[in-house]
């Protein structure tokens, strides 16, 4: 097998770098992330399904893997690309190396090309299509099959990564990742306030601080219904982060209708799309998107400017907003919005992630603050 990858693009740009991870042919959404660390927690992410990620930090794999930072069972993403592969893993937590990991869970990765060129194309011209291949090298093939590719637009993706059935989550937040607030953990299980949650492709971190927060966690498939949510008789509902495009996801924009006002409703990331489209608002997809943990929003109630872990391809449409739904988040790079509040029923979502892992803890709040409306 060669050692040689190609990177293709639907614009007919192609990349030829070194192969690592697992040989083949993947295509994809092409995207990039800015975050200089959580390599590991990017890879699991199941919002990253569809898409091939593009690392803009220069060496990646520098602190090896190990299984305390998965956000899901495995990666999730199509492919990997990055300027350098770290030859060396320094970091006592580590348990094995970053091309091992992704040899051993089938992911085609790309090392040494010009990723800041990369970048520079997608920021130019747009999220792009792309195939990432290690067995066909021939670029005018590569480029056709880039052309013809799905992408992300009108499809559902969510169905490719949310459970199956239903679960209790028990899992407990790491030591390495608890804030600064008190803990409301409560012993007894039964005691627990109940939070549903919807999970369109959730990131683990997030059962894990709602656990923190003294929360008894039934994880529902994003297919569930009103009817099956309220049959777990839930003190409030939580709405998940997920892949891809909210729009073709209407079974979960009518289950979260058919609970609006009757629980308390906290969503993040696709969750946030998806209840602002049950309120009636529409979306659109961005440019390229907003990726890495270094992302700055304002909160429009408080005043504070909160440095965010954002990852996503697609935003509300601030003109079809309807009169329940107000602003109280913004992106300070594009002004996009970046949180909602129900006017009149319990509920509120964000655009980027509180939960932060990796990234930063200036917005783990939100969850106190789902805790507060339920009021238990």
């Amino acid at each position: 097998m060669t050692d040689i990858a190609k990177l293709a693009l639907e614009d007919g740009t192609v990349f030829t770098g070194t192969a690592f991870g697992a040989p083949g042919e993947v295509d994809g959404e092409v995207c990039f992330n800015t975050s200089m660390t959580g390599y590991q927690e990017i890879l699991t992410d199941p919002s990253y399904r569809g898409q091939i990620v593009t690392m803009t930090y220069p060496q990646i794999g520098n602190y090896g893997v190990n299984e305390e930072d998965l956000e899901s069972s495995g990666p999730r993403l199509a492919g990997f690309v990055v300027r350098e592969v770290s030859g060396r893993v320094s970091n006592f937590r580590a348990t094995g190396d970053l091309d091992a990991y992704l040899k051993r869970h089938q992911v085609v990765g790309i090392a040494g090309i010009d990723t800041r060129a990369l970048v520079r194309r997608i920021r130019s011209s747009g999220a792009m299509k792309g195939v990432l291949s290690t067995v066909d090298l021939d670029d005018a093939r590569l480029v056709a099959k880039a052309k013809e590719s799905r992408g992300l637009v009108g499809r559902d993706v969510v169905s490719e990564v949310m459970p199956s059935q239903a679960s209790e989550w028990r899992g407990e937040l790491s030591p390495w990742m608890k804030p600064a607030a008190a803990d409301q953990a409560i012993a007894d299980e039964a005691g627990r306030p109940h939070v549903a949650a919807l999970d369109y492709g959730m990131k683990w971190n997030i059962p894990r601080y709602l656990r923190d927060q003294g929360f008894r966690v039934t994880v529902l498939p994003g297919t569930a219904s009103s009817g099956d949510v309220l049959a777990c008789n839930p003190d409030g509902v939580f709405l998940s982060n997920g892949p891809g495009d909210p729009e073709p996801l209407g079974y979960a924009i009518e289950t979260i209708s058919g609970l609006l006002g009757k629980r308390p409703i906290f969503g993040i990331c696709l969750g946030h799309q998806l209840l602002s489209l049950a309120c009636g608002a529409k979306t659109f997809k961005l440019k390229f998107g907003h990726r890495g943990a270094n992302q700055p929003v304002m909160n429009l109630e408080s005043g504070v400017v909160e440095i965010t872990s954002q990852n996503h391809g697609f935003a509300v449409e601030e003109p079809t907003l309807p009169r329940d739904l107000t602003v109280t988040h913004r992106n300070l790079n594009d002004d996009t919005i970046e949180g909602l509040r129900h006017k009149t029923a319990p509920a509120f979502c964000v655009q980027y992630h509180p939960e932060a892992s990796a990234g930063p803890h200036d917005s783990s709040y939100l969850f106190t603050k789902f805790r507060e409306l339920i009021g238990k």
